[in-house]
């Protein structure tokens, strides 16, 4: 090898060390950017004919685990999926409140039994007339609220699936634009790392609200599959079709056309139904579990208690006429929402024109009885705490008033736990697929570190054969 051919070698050397200490520089100052994956100099011997002349860069290389990527977005989505699950039953049992604090649903009911203790204790206080009034009022008051609060978390699930469905669709359209681009990038490229990067953010994005995976084609492009099998991006994007509600009543769903479902083209993909591409995880689905099983469900066990407690007055014979309980549904023949629907019968509701003798005479009652008879407040007493067989609402067995509230607060705090601790689970395993994912395309400061000081030698190294091939040159020219 020449003296001049040396040199020439050794600056290929100096310009390839020059551009790995370029890229551990992007790589160290990225080492935060989400969804940066971790970069590296392609090189190999460049040759001059048949003659060794250094070396030459081939592109910039792009750390990727595929399988690891996989299964990492994958654990994203039941991540996603079970803290939407844990948060929504977090603030249902915190709403519905429990027997153990005394709050919410149990509390009313409480008040309520207290107010016919008293008044069947001295029935010709005016004071304990008014409080079971007041008790009744405010039971019925926080069923509406409860089915209202069940009414704006459906609402809020639809509204989210549309603005999900929104983001879903506008990611695939920015992934089959990024495909664009790739087909006409050269791979190995620095702009083809960058924009594979952007491109699997998006992918990031849409697995958050359904399992998919990637199939890779031609080019450097990708499709976009769902693990049912149904494709989300095949050359072009096909949009997920999704109507939003207005309002949802208790017995509104997607059976009665009051609430869409999702779709693919012709393809039923949503949460629950009946078709090959139904869709089982991510948040879309945790909002359709929610919006169409989980709260209708929970609607379905508050009327079940409702109902139980007008049953229950009812058979207190509250002086055996027509109007006989202290709370009504307002609308009888109208089905499912009678939590929404109870209310304080007006006889007894002075705020209505009602008198409150009634409650000590009887509601039928057309003239004052004695005023010291509180048998028909023991009745309602007996009544309340009377063990009562029932089969609807998922309540199995016999219970009493408050019995039943504490069983609902139980089942919904049940959930709660159970929810929690899915996530907790799910979290756990999704933190390990990241870290593992991170280990194998990400950027480990103290690695580049290293490395930027096996650049230096090099570089150093490259830059003291052309001294010493310079020295020699000019030794040459001496003589």
């Amino acid at each position: 090898m020449s003296l001049s051919n040396a040199i020439n070698t050794a600056r290929t050397g100096l310009q390839v060390t020059g551009l790995r200490a370029d890229m551990v520089a992007t790589n160290v100052s990225n080492a935060t950017t989400p969804g940066y994956v971790r970069r590296s100099v392609l090189v190999s011997e460049q040759m001059t004919s048949t003659n060794p002349s250094g070396v030459r860069v081939d592109g910039v290389g792009r750390a990727t685990s595929d399988p690891l990527t996989a299964q990492r977005m994958n654990s994203g989505s039941d991540l996603a999926q079970a803290s939407v699950m844990s948060s929504t039953w977090a603030s249902l049992s915190a709403r519905l409140g429990d027997s153990v604090d005394g709050t919410g649903l149990f509390s009313m009911m409480s008040n309520f039994e207290s107010a016919l203790a008293n008044a069947a204790a001295t029935p010709e206080s005016q004071a304990n007339l008014n409080a079971i009034v007041d008790s009744v009022r405010a039971l019925a008051s926080e069923f509406n609220s409860l089915s209202d609060f069940i009414a704006s978390e459906r609402i809020e699930a639809d509204r989210e699936i549309a603005n999900g469905v929104d983001t879903v669709n506008d990611a695939l359209k920015q992934v089959q634009a990024l495909n664009a681009q790739l087909a006409g990038t050269d791979r190995s490229s620095a702009k083809a790392a960058a924009l594979m990067d952007e491109r699997q953010r998006y992918v990031d994005t849409i697995s958050e609200f359904l399992p998919v995976q990637t199939v890779a084609r031609n080019g450097g492009t990708i499709d976009i599959v769902t693990k049912e099998g149904v494709f989300l991006l095949a050359g072009g994007a096909r949009e997920l079709e999704f109507t939003p509600g207005t309002a949802v009543g208790p017995g509104d769903g997607i059976d009665t056309g009051a609430l869409s479902g999702l779709k693919v083209g012709d393809v039923e993909i949503t949460p629950g139904a009946a078709s090959y591409g139904a869709i089982s995880s991510g948040l879309f689905g945790a909002l359709f579990t929610l919006r169409d099983t989980d709260l209708p469900g929970f609607q379905d066990q508050l009327d079940t208690v409702a109902s139980d407690i007008m049953a229950r007055l009812d058979n207190a014979d509250l002086a055996g006429g027509a109007n006989t309980s202290l709370l009504i549904d307002t609308d009888p023949g109208a089905g499912a929402g009678v939590a929404a629907r109870i209310s304080i019968n007006p006889l007894i509701d002075p705020l209505q024109g009602g008198q409150l003798s009634l409650l000590r005479d009887g509601l039928d009652a057309v003239a004052p009885g004695d005023a010291g008879d509180g048998s028909l407040f023991n009745a309602m007493l007996d009544a309340m705490t009377a063990n009562r067989t029932l089969a609807d609402g998922g309540f199995q067995g016999s219970y009493t008033a408050t019995g039943l509230v504490a069983g609902f607060a139980s089942r919904t705090g049940q959930m709660r736990v159970s929810s929690e601790a899915v996530e907790a689970s799910t979290a756990a395993q999704h933190s390990i697929m990241v870290e593992a994912e991170q280990k194998q395309t990400g950027v480990d400061v103290d690695e580049q570190m290293q490395l930027l000081l096996q650049i230096e030698q090099a570089y150093a190294a490259n830059a003291r054969v052309i001294e010493v091939a310079n020295q020699m040159l000019l030794r040459l020219m001496e003589l």
